[in-house]
């Protein structure tokens, strides 16, 4: 039987979790789904995520359905309009799907009382969410938020903790559909990429200028990197185009606005390197445990979204206004002040110490 009103999660049979951001964001949320799962492993488990972390949520096993919805409260423009409706709409929706049990996921600078209060009118009666702030009732479980520094993976573990949900490991995990796995291959074919011998995938995009090494920099260092005979594939969204263009032109070839999130997965997870910005691709990289280097700004704690589980090489300078958490920097990126050469150099010597990994290691056979 679902839980009386206030009662707990324990027995719940349709349950919510709420994470309201970005692909990277939806990624990071992995392994709370997966402790999720195993401690209610015949509940049907629906997260309700913005229009574009919707499209991370095919990587995520332990998903049964999804609603997307772009929220007042997450609108960092300010620009949405006044609709009422539109939140009532959302309220009717997790109402008419009764669930026993929400628990609301936020990063260290969101509230979880906005989310938790279109639940409360939705008559959800399980509602879990970890805030600093004061907010009533709207939460039935008001978990005290982890430290701001913390790991984005940590920080929704640390919500499960506190609601009595044991973990089930901190390492992403993702699933890639065979489909994507076929068409990952056949888009690197026409592009004129080998995807059977070692290629370096390029995603020179951010979400925001803050975070975004500068093209014409991550340009030189792709045609060093061609240089050396590593072939370099760019990848990015459509909406990037005009603004990576310099590394389209440095590279073997280009997948630019040519991929889905999951088709791109599917790149990343064959590639033998992964240089990017702090970006979707990053997470996409650990998720699959790829060798990456991050042109890392600082706008954010590194200990908040660095990889977990890949081999890496954090690239940045520290700098007094760090972090920032800006969209964009008035001081030039001091912090990616770095040059080509040494962010090629970090790419080799990362490439270098995984093949002596790989060679010192025993075979499976071999191994005792």
């Amino acid at each position: 039987m679902p839980p009386a009103a206030g009662s707990s999660w324990h027995g719940a049979e349709r349950v919510l979790a709420v994470r309201l951001d970005n692909i990277g964001d939806v990624l990071m949320l992995g392994p709370a789904l997966r402790a999720l799962r195993a401690a209610l492993p015949a509940a049907e488990l629906t997260v309700l995520v913005s229009p574009a972390g919707r499209q991370a949520v095919p990587l995520l096993p332990w998903v049964d359905d999804v609603i997307v919805h772009r929220a007042v409260w997450q609108d960092a423009s300010g620009a949405m309009p006044v609709d009422p409706a539109r939140e009532l709409d959302l309220v009717e929706e997790l109402r008419r799907r009764r669930f026993d049990a929400a628990f609301i996921f936020t990063s260290f600078s969101q509230s979880p009382w906005p989310p938790a209060y279109a639940c409360y009118l939705a008559g959800i009666p399980f509602r879990a969410g970890q805030s600093k702030e004061f907010g009533g009732s709207l939460l039935s479980t008001w978990v005290h938020a982890a430290p701001d520094v913390g790991h984005q993976v940590d920080r929704n573990l640390h919500l499960l903790d506190g609601a009595g949900v044991a973990g089930a490991g901190s390492d992403l995990e993702a699933v890639l559909p065979d489909a994507a796995v076929r068409r990952a291959g056949a888009l690197l074919e026409q592009a004129g990429i080998d995807p059977r011998r070692p290629f370096v995938v390029a995603a020179p995009g951010a979400s925001c200028g803050a975070r975004r090494y500068p093209p014409a920099r991550f340009a030189a260092a792709v045609g060093q990197l061609r240089g050396r005979g590593l072939p370099v594939v760019v990848v990015g969204s459509e909406r990037e185009a005009a603004v990576i263009e310099p590394v389209e032109v440095a590279a073997n070839a280009s997948l630019v606005g040519g991929t889905t999130v999951v088709e791109l997965a599917a790149v990343i997870a064959r590639a033998a390197l992964v240089v990017c910005n702090n970006s979707g691709p990053l997470h996409l990289a650990d998720a699959f445990r790829r060798p990456v280097v991050v042109l890392y700004s600082g706008t954010d704690h590194v200990t908040q979204w660095a990889p977990r589980s890949s081999p890496h090489r954090l690239l940045r300078r520290a700098t007094g206004c760090s972090p920032c958490f800006g969209f964009e920097c008035p001081y030039d990126l001091d912090c990616l002040d770095i040059g080509p050469g040494e962010l090629v150099a970090a790419c080799v010597e990362l490439l270098e110490s995984v093949a002596e990994e790989v060679v010192a290691a025993p075979c499976a056979p071999c191994a005792s």
